[in-house]
């Protein structure tokens, strides 16, 4: 008998809300949010609305699970880089290469420029914080967010990502 009687559920827990995520995900860079409904969240993601329901109270609690993930995946990353550079440039990569975000750019920009805008929301200092930590340095952290934010908004191709990433820190280290 297992130590804990309710691992097998707490298992298939976070296997539903990762597959209610991924799905959420691939509707947004399909559709956008504004098109997206939980009625199309729970068929995407193969699970009962009852379901769906069980683990978010609504697409608001949806997308807020969705953020803290993916914030929780881009400081990994960051913490899984090498040199401050290289730290920037990989951040930049996935931001500008991430399709949902893209999808968003173009049909609900309004709602991305808001978000963006939130710097108080917790999940926004949340990433702050965890940058500065990475980057070792609070004034590199406050400059590459703005940096970042730009490439939610105007990505850049890689090489672009690569030269920009080592002129902020180079231009840090001044």
């Amino acid at each position: 008998m297992p130590l804990n009687k309710y691992a097998p559920q707490a298992a298939t827990h976070r296997r539903t809300e990762s597959a209610i995520l991924e799905s959420t995900k691939e509707l947004i860079a399909n559709l956008g949010i504004s098109k997206m409904s939980m009625i199309e969240i729970a068929d995407n993601s193969q699970v009962s609305r009852a379901t769906l329901y069980n683990h978010y109270r609504d697409k608001d609690s949806v997308l807020a699970a969705l953020c803290d993930f993916e914030i929780r995946s881009l400081i990994a990353l960051g913490k899984s880089a090498g040199s401050t550079a290289q730290v920037l440039e990989v951040l930049a990569l996935r931001i500008s290469a991430d399709p949902a975000l893209s999808k968003l750019r173009h049909v609900d920009s309004e709602l991305l420029v808001h978000a963006l805008a939130e710097v108080d929301h917790p999940l926004f200092r949340q990433f702050h914080d965890a940058l500065a930590i990475i980057l070792n340095s609070q004034i590199l952290a406050d400059v590459a967010m703005s940096w970042l934010i730009g490439q939610v908004l105007q990505p850049l191709n890689a090489k672009d990502c690569q030269l920009q990433a080592e002129y902020l820190v180079a231009r840090a280290n001044l």
